[in-house]
């Protein structure tokens, strides 16, 4: 892990995820590339013309500059090699596209969540690149004065397709010398006997080196309540999961568990595209 991803937009909410970065990359002498995407406001345009206005572009981007030179003198992040970048483009469509044209390892965010019509119709920034990246994404929802990831809960179907993504997570695991805690959630809607639950599990980490882990078969009505319980009662330092970045139509009918739980639970979480 050499190149960590920190978008910002200056929110507290990203200042969290700064922290978060500041820790892994203190703990690897990894460089973190602190990025900024300027979508301009509708004032810039010219009302007459319909153009943009390139002296107020300017001003917004010296003014983003000089923000990320004061976040890269705050002490915790002393020691650490800082780049920083200010782009003019989407949000999400940006970050992901910089990551991957740049040899990015992680992306940290931070996020607040949503809900109601806001999270159906508009969801937020850190939900779409969780759901378009090919790089692993940490969401981070609260201040981490210690990122001691020490108990990883893997929720999974634990299917052939999620081989090459759980090769990321053994990767991030072993580098916080973690222990994997690998669960399969069953709900009514999707029941597996214990007996075949095991075996699926059993079956598919055969194939791995595996570090430190376990094995459970938690049952719930569904499959985000149930990974949220069960990283509660294994008190959790981080939840994994994989996801398959679901677009349009076929996001909003099917959802995504992933998005779900980063809007709605209070532990970080980290995705691995499938």
């Amino acid at each position: 892990m050499k190149r960590i991803l920190i978008p910002t937009d200056f929110s507290k909410y990203a200042d969290l995820a700064i922290e978060a970065g500041a820790q892994i990359a203190k703990k690897n002498n990894a460089e973190i590339v602190l990025i900024h995407m300027l979508e301009l406001p509708g004032q810039t345009n010219d009302a007459i013309t319909g153009g943009t206005s390139i002296p107020a572009i300017m001003l917004f981007k010296n003014k983003a500059d000089e923000i990320l030179k004061d976040i890269k003198n705050r002490p915790y992040l002393s020691g650490i090699h800082i780049k920083e970048v200010v782009l003019l483009d989407n949000v999400y469509k940006g970050i992901t596209t910089y990551s991957n044209q740049n040899d990015i390892d992680l992306i940290v965010m931070g996020s607040h969540g949503s809900s109601g019509f806001e999270e159906i119709f508009v969801g937020t920034n850190t939900e779409k690149v969780v759901r378009l990246s090919k790089i692993p994404v940490l969401v981070i929802k609260n201040k981490i004065d210690e990122l001691d990831i020490k108990k990883i809960v893997f929720a999974s179907d634990f299917s052939k397709e999620i081989k090459k993504p759980f090769l990321e997570l053994l990767k991030f695991a072993k580098f916080f010398d973690a222990k994997l805690k690998l669960v399969m959630i069953c709900t009514p809607n999707n029941f597996k006997s214990t007996s075949a639950a095991q075996k699926t599990m059993k079956d598919f980490v055969a194939e791995f080196d595996m570090p430190d882990y376990s094995m459970e078969i938690y049952n719930e009505t569904n499959v985000e309540k149930g990974i949220t319980n069960y990283a509660d009662t294994k008190n959790a330092d981080i939840i994994a999961l994989c996801t398959h970045g679901r677009t349009a139509l076929i996001h909003f009918f099917n959802g995504s568990i992933s998005e779900d739980l980063v809007n709605h639970t209070t532990r970080p979480v980290i995705t691995f595209k499938i």
